[in-house]
């Protein structure tokens, strides 16, 4: 049989009550009996159930993150930053992808719910405001990620990517780009639309700049690269010479399509992405990109999270960060 707390308490001559305190709440006990139990816990090799504790306290120790993809380095960068915070705190993150789907989403956000998750990060596809309800009616907090606004009464922390598109489309315009084109990625993404309707904000002021939007399935490598590939169908006639990603995985992609191709990047076409991941300054031309702090935004989540299931009295905050562009090869002047 496994070893329970009244174990404990009998190999250390103490009560369950004291056994209790040094798992849960050290500073009642004194430091002799706290290494006294210790000591005894480490010999029997016993392992609280913390199911057990949860059901008693009505939620557990682990923050849920949901992100629109894990395997996007931004989101990797996200969920490292809310680990950092949480684990500060005697907490633990649990990550799940929603692929971008509002159907993923949902069935996650209702597994965090039937967990008793102490909160939730959320960065959302679509209208989650009937989730949120939900989870708020289960005493779950949520703080949106990487997305600005929300439902009444959320947190949020985001960056502004109206300002970062802005300044993407701007720079691709001093370099001396009139016809650029932006690939974006599935109708629906509000941090996509922003980064669009940055871009063309800053066009709007620029005469003779003429800006498309490219429409791609998905936002990653692939995505990109097939988005790229509609475009170079059209070479010779107008060819974009500029090219503004929505993120960083999907200028990869276009980069090693117009590589293959033979055009000369940034020669013929410049290339901006968006996120500033690893892998940007390490692409066959580094490319220029707007910069997220990406694990800034994840501490920053956690912490608002954490102070609000503490003092659910708080007003929601909203912070947001604002990008910076990172200029290197794929955008260089000839």
């Amino acid at each position: 049989m496994p070893v329970n707390v009244r174990d404990v308490a009998a190999a250390a001559g103490v009560s369950v009550g004291t056994v209790s305190n040094v798992l849960n709440r050290p500073d009642r006990v004194s430091p002799a009996t706290v290494e006294r139990v210790q000591s005894v816990i480490a010999e029997l090799g016993f392992v609280r159930n913390d199911a057990a504790r949860q059901l008693r306290a009505g939620r557990s120790r682990a923050i849920g993150l949901v992100v629109l993809d894990t395997a996007n380095p931004f989101f990797a960068e996200v969920a490292k930053g809310a680990e950092s915070a949480a684990e500060q705190s005697g907490h633990a993150v649990i990550v799940g992808s929603s692929s971008e789907s509002a159907e993923r989403e949902a069935g996650l956000l209702g597994l965090f719910e039937e967990q008793r998750v102490h909160g939730v990060l959320l960065s959302p596809v679509g209208d989650v405001s009937s989730s949120i309800r939900s989870l708020r009616e289960r005493g779950i907090g949520t703080v949106l990620v990487d997305r600005a606004g929300g439902p009444d009464g959320v947190s949020s922390v985001s960056v502004d990517d109206v300002d970062g598109g802005a300044q993407a489309a701007a720079h691709l315009v001093a370099r001396g780009c009139r016809r650029i084109a932006f690939l974006s990625g599935p109708d629906g993404l509000l941090q996509v639309a922003d980064r669009w309707r940055g871009a063309r904000d800053a066009v709007a002021g620029s005469p003779g700049v003429v800006l498309e939007r490219t429409p791609a399935a998905s936002l990653d490598i692939a995505g990109g690269r097939r988005a790229a590939e509609a475009l170079l169908a059209r070479r010779g006639r107008d060819l974009p010479d500029g090219l503004f990603a929505g993120n960083d995985l999907m200028a990869i992609g276009a980069l090693q399509a117009l590589l293959a191709a033979g055009v000369r990047v940034p020669g013929e076409v410049a290339i901006v992405g968006y996120d500033d991941i690893g892998f940007a300054s390490a692409a066959a031309v580094p490319l220029s990109s707007m910069r997220q702090p990406s694990r800034r935004i994840g501490e920053t989540a956690v912490r608002i999270l954490l102070e609000e299931a503490a003092d659910p009295a708080l007003p929601p905050r909203h912070v947001e960060f604002s990008p910076a562009l990172v200029a290197r090869e794929s955008t260089a002047a000839g």
